[in-house]
C-alpha cells in the first residue's frame, strides 16, 4: 500500500472548500457525536415538549387574562424575591468566573443572566406601588435593561464567533443558519 502525504505547500494551495472536506474526512466524528438514534430521540422529545407547551400555554394565558384579579396578596413575597435575586447573583457570579477563566461555557450563564435581568425589570415595574413606579422604571432603564442587552448580545457574539471559527464552517451559510453537526 502506497501512502502519500500532503506537503505544507499542497495544503496551502487548497481552496477553503477542499480544506473543509479534508478536515471532515480526517475528523473522528464517532467519538465527538452521540449516536444518531439518541440524538433523534432527544430532539423529538424536546420539540414535542416545546410545541406542546406552547399549545397549552396559549389558552392558559387567555384564561388567566379573563379570570385573574387586578390585585392579589401573595404568600412568601419576600422569599420569592430573595430567591430570585440569589439566582441572579449566582448567574452573574458564574458569568464573571467563566469570563475571567475564558471558558466557552460562559455563553449559557451570560444569556441566562441577561434574561433574568429583563424578567427582574419587568416584575419590578409591573408590581411597583404608584409611589415607587418611577424608581423601578429608572433602575430598569439605567441598570437592568442595559446590562441585560450587554449580557445577551455578548453571548450571541461569542456564539457567532464560535460558529465562524469552527474549521468545518461553511462561509456561504450565515452563522445564524448553521445546522447542528448531527
Amino acid at each position: 500500500m502506497t501512502t502519500s502525504r500532503l506537503s505544507d505547500d499542497e495544503i496551502a494551495a487548497m481552496s477553503d472548500e477542499e480544506r473543509r472536506d479534508l478536515m471532515a474526512r480526517l475528523r473522528p466524528t464517532e467519538r465527538l457525536l452521540p449516536a444518531p438514534g439518541v440524538v433523534r430521540l432527544h430532539r423529538r422529545i424536546r420539540l414535542t415538549l416545546m410545541v406542546g407547551g406552547c399549545l397549552v400555554l396559549i389558552p392558559w394565558i387567555v384564561y388567566l387574562g379573563m379570570t385573574l384579579p387586578a390585585e392579589y396578596n401573595a404568600r412568601n413575597w419576600s422569599l420569592t424575591w430573595i430567591g430570585f435575586d440569589v439566582l441572579l447573583v449566582l448567574m452573574m457570579g458564574a458569568t464573571a468566573y467563566l469570563g475571567w477563566r475564558r471558558r466557552v461555557f460562559l455563553i449559557l450563564p451570560a444569556f441566562a443572566t441577561g434574561m433574568l435581568l429583563l424578567v427582574d425589570a419587568w416584575f419590578d415595574i409591573v408590581t411597583a406601588e404608584p409611589d415607587d413606579l418611577w424608581v423601578s422604571v429608572g433602575t430598569a432603564l439605567i441598570g437592568e435593561i442595559p446590562l441585560a442587552i450587554l449580557q445577551i448580545s455578548g453571548a450571541l457574539m461569542l456564539l457567532r464567533f464560535l460558529v465562524l471559527a469552527h474549521p468545518l464552517n461553511d462561509p456561504a451559510i450565515s452563522p445564524w443558519k448553521a445546522p447542528l453537526p448531527f
